[in-house]
């Protein structure tokens, strides 16, 4: 049995749900922020998210959270829980622990603001890490920690797909592996590695072509969630002529 004492040394803890979506916009990886309307931190770049509610589930508060914030649907998106946050410092209104998502999708459209985000957009990734936008809370630790989660995933799993509107070209998803990993890669290989993975791309039998150059194979995602064998982030798929600085 508690007594009086210990209950008294026990934290008072509120629960809340953080997203991390990412997109590929213009050749670029996006996050999508809000404009916090309220304190602390008003009028402060946030990630999505708030409170979870008596009785709800976490997947839930995130999915109601990113819909209210920003007007977009998380049931069309890859949305995974990926770490929980408790430093007793992180939120000046008392001990919050938050429960962090990533979620991955093709080009979205222009998201809206609602409930206590005074406006939410899509902002590049590399304009927050080299600290041209400052975001409250802890919220670029968030963020890097939610885009090496993405990379490895990238390694490991068939989740690239995930950025891509199907049917897609081996070129479209080898861009995907680029612009998240932060360097170029070599086509013959990645197309040998990918096209070689079991289950991952399952081909459509037709063809787009370009306004130059032979017409490309259109695929779509196959059945498997593991990549086997891994597509790992060496130099045996890099393209060492022509890399560019990867995003810190």
């Amino acid at each position: 049995m508690i007594n009086k004492t210990e209950r008294r040394e026990h934290a008072q803890v509120e629960v809340t749900v953080d997203l991390v979506i990412f997109t590929v916009r213009d050749d670029q990886l996006h996050v999508l922020l809000i404009e916090r309307g309220q304190e602390p931190f008003a009028d402060w770049p946030a990630l999505p998210g708030g409170y979870v509610r008596v009785g709800e589930h976490l997947d839930g508060a995130a999915l109601r959270e990113l819909q209210e914030e920003t007007g977009v649907d998380g049931s069309r998106l890859h949305l995974e829980q990926f770490r929980t946050y408790g430093d007793p410092e992180r939120d000046p209104r008392g001990r919050v622990i938050t429960v962090a998502y990533l979620a991955l999708s093709p080009d979205l459209p222009i998201a809206r603001a609602g409930t206590d985000a005074r406006a939410a957009d899509w902002v590049p990734v590399e304009a927050v890490l080299d600290g041209q936008i400052a975001l409250a809370f802890d919220h670029v630790l968030i963020l890097r920690e939610a885009l090496e989660r993405a990379r490895s995933q990238l390694e490991y799993t068939t989740i690239a797909a995930a950025f891509c509107t199907e049917p897609f070209t081996v070129a479209e998803l080898r861009r995907v592996y680029e612009v998240v990993w932060g360097f170029k890669l070599d086509p013959s290989n990645f197309r040998r590695k990918v096209t070689r993975a079991h289950g991952f791309l399952r081909p459509t039998g037709e063809h787009r072509s370009p306004e130059i150059g032979r017409p490309a194979a259109l695929y779509r995602c196959g059945a498997a969630r593991l990549l086997s064998p891994p597509l790992l982030r060496s130099s045996d798929v890099a393209d060492a002529q022509f890399t560019t600085p990867a995003l810190r």
